[in-house]
């Protein structure tokens, strides 16, 4: 699967501008609140170790949309051979900075080329909301392509039925993207079309932070 046969959406441009414009902020806020650290999410951990105990072994991991590579260095962490990737290179600044253990590089989602059955492990960590409904499915047929059999994907997202434009962000740095959120059924099934066995979910209710959410894991068969 080649990444040109993937529709390209319309408006990556102004999602990369906006993520590059709002990283410095996210980080800031990530360091002194410990948001965005998993450590301190149980349910989150849990997934997230269980997704690296299910993968070890299975070959390379791949973190799409990484942000500043906080999940990415937890993997690496845990001894797999993970590497990051995301649209803005403001957050891979960042994630080179905060993580120089680590291997990161600037990509989209829509334009990857990876080689099939070259993956033990793919994450889309509260990273794919931004694709719109008709490039998502796409994109999730790529990964499956992309991992080996018994390779696994985990996804976590925003829960709910509408488009949501986002025009402020971290501190009100002034962003333009829109988060597509989808339900935990809808996107169980776009992954099974996929051509991936859902394995587990775990539904996350609206919290302080944020609105409700959803963790899914997924296996290629064989």
């Amino acid at each position: 699967m080649h990444a040109h046969s993937i529709d390209r959406p319309a408006d990556l441009d102004d999602v990369r501008q906006s993520y590059d414009r709002v990283a410095d902020a996210y980080v800031h806020l990530m360091q002194t609140t410990g948001m965005a650290d998993i450590r301190r999410h149980p349910w989150l951990k849990a997934s997230m170790d269980a997704f690296a105990d299910s993968v070890a072994g299975h070959g390379p991991v791949l973190d799409v949309g990484c942000g500043p590579g906080q999940v990415t260095a937890y993997l690496a962490e845990r001894g797999l051979d993970v590497s990051g990737v995301d649209l803005s290179p403001r957050m891979i600044e960042n994630a080179r900075r905060l993580h120089p253990q680590c291997r990161f590089s600037v990509a989209s989602a829509t334009e990857l080329d990876l080689e099939e059955a070259s993956l033990g492990g793919v994450l889309g960590w509260w990273s794919l909301f931004n694709l719109p409904r008709d490039v998502l499915p796409q994109v999730l047929a790529m990964f499956t392509r992309a991992l080996r059999p018994g390779g696994h994907f985990i996804a976590a997202t925003h829960v709910g039925d509408e488009d949501f434009q986002r025009t402020e962000a971290y501190g009100d740095v002034p962003v333009r993207w829109t988060t597509h959120k989808w339900q935990p059924d809808q996107l169980t099934a776009l992954i099974e079309r996929a051509g991936l066995r859902p394995v587990a979910e775990l539904r996350l209710p609206a919290d302080e932070q944020t609105g409700p959410g959803v963790v899914v894991m997924a296996k290629r068969p064989g």
